[in-house]
């Protein structure tokens, strides 16, 4: 994902320049003056000088911050028993079973610590499926930054620099790929490009083995995306023996006001990996598929994780599932997430710059631009600083690092969603 670092302008603080030394100099930091957190309840966040924030930006605690259930089920079972995934452990099976079963179209699991692992993966799973190497992305894509997961992030459309992969313009409305265009032929027009990235990996020997993509387009600014255009892609891929990965690390757990991204767009994939809210904190991802394919990639890879597979993972994630379910989150972030989008728009036309606003359930973009209409990246950037002084805390993200971003903690209380709005017609006057 896209981060705000920015160098301090205030003169030397020193944990800034103690975290240089121990980190080494390049760490990312959000915010024009670096924001020092120590602790975290609920939808709030507290600095060292005992400041109260509102977090409307960290999905990794989607149940709160420091849930009280959560803390239990970590102390506990951490008190009790936990080892490597080489021995039998029941909180471990029971999250498998219990994320298959909420999924839908898959039925085993492989677990991990990270979003990038299980990406990775998920690759690799698609790759030794279908026995080709191709894969399809977004050319604003973010899914992970090891070697070989980073090669998805922000390829452009046509680059041949990685050879088994490609990459498409994300399919969108406000900005269609042929101008004019719009509903089906727009659709097929992204569709083309689909078909065109598939036959460029055939053609190079690579053969085409997965489109992946966040199904709600996360990191490229979540957006509106022409009709049937999942559907259209998806019919084309499996005509080309490829196979589907939904990346649900953002869109998924409620986050969109479903369960998954994939339900909103019409998408049924083959690989689902999910990741940074499963654990509340606790390291956890997962990548989900059919039994056969997934027990295709343990006969091949033999994969083992030291820390995956945990009685520890397997407790928390079991009662992350039992907290989103019991609390009703999935259907407040729908809820609340339409009354904050709603009263967004009611802003258009009338703040300066507010060129679009858009989301599922609690995850939202502001998008930006000048008075030429194009991507103002400096005035998000802004905007997100006037916010955090405001109390507030967002990011940018989006193509062009020109929205504001919008991703609170599903337990976000309606007074804060209020006051943020106050707060961001502050901000939006001023900055």
């Amino acid at each position: 994902m896209t981060g705000i670092s920015a160098t301090p302008n205030s003169g030397p603080d020193p944990l800034v320049e103690r975290r240089d030394r121990a980190f080494g100099r390049g760490a990312k930091l959000f915010y024009d003056e670096p924001l020092h957190l120590v602790r975290g309840e609920g939808a709030s966040l507290f600095g060292a000088d005992g400041r109260r924030y509102v977090d409307m930006y960290n999905n990794v605690p989607c149940v709160g911050h420091a849930h009280p259930r959560i803390v239990d089920a970590m102390a506990r079972q951490q008190a009790t028993l936990n080892t490597h995934s080489r021995y039998l452990s029941e909180p471990a099976i029971a999250l498998a079973e219990r994320l298959t079963a909420l999924q839908r179209v898959t039925e085993s699991a492989v677990f991990s610590c990270s979003g990038t692992e299980a990406i990775e993966i998920a690759m690799r799973m698609a790759r030794m499926a279908t026995g080709a190497r191709g894969i399809v992305c977004s050319d604003h894509t973010y899914h992970g930054n090891n070697t070989v997961v980073g090669a998805l992030t922000n390829l452009p459309a046509g680059d041949k620099r990685h050879a088994d992969v490609r990459s498409i313009p994300f399919p969108e409305t406000l900005r269609p790929l042929v101008p004019g265009l719009t509903g089906e032929a727009l659709a097929d027009a992204y569709v083309a490009r689909l078909l065109a990235a598939i036959e460029d990996l055939k053609a190079g020997g690579q053969g085409f083995a997965a489109l992946i993509l966040c199904p709600i387009l996360a990191n490229e600014g979540l957006p509106d995306i022409p009709e049937t255009f999942m559907a259209k892609a998806a019919a084309l891929v499996r005509e080309h023996g490829g196979l589907i990965i939904a990346d649900e690390v953002q869109a998924g757990y409620g986050r969109s006001g479903t369960w998954w991204g994939y339900d909103h767009v019409g998408l049924t994939p083959d690989i689902v990996v999910t990741g940074k809210p499963m654990g509340a904190g606790l390291p956890l991802a997962a990548t989900t598929a059919k039994r056969a394919v997934v027990e295709r990639f343990r006969a091949e890879t033999r994969y083992f994780n030291t820390f995956a597979a945990s009685p520890l993972q397997g407790a928390v994630g079991c009662t992350v599932l039992d907290v989103i379910k019991e609390e009703g989150l999935v259907e407040h972030a729908r809820t609340l997430g339409a009354e904050l989008k709603a009263a967004l728009r009611q802003r258009l036309g009338l703040t300066p710059g507010l060129l679009d606003v858009r989301g599922k359930g609690l995850f939202l973009a502001a998008e930006f631009v000048d008075a030429d209409g194009n991507p103002d990246a400096p005035r998000a950037f802004a905007l997100v600083c006037a916010l955090r002084e405001n109390g507030f805390l967002t990011s940018v993200d989006g193509a062009f690092n020109n929205c504001v971003k919008i991703r609170p903690p599903l337990v976000l209380p309606r007074e804060d969603a209020l006051a943020f709005l106050d707060a961001f017609d502050r901000v939006t006057a001023h900055a």
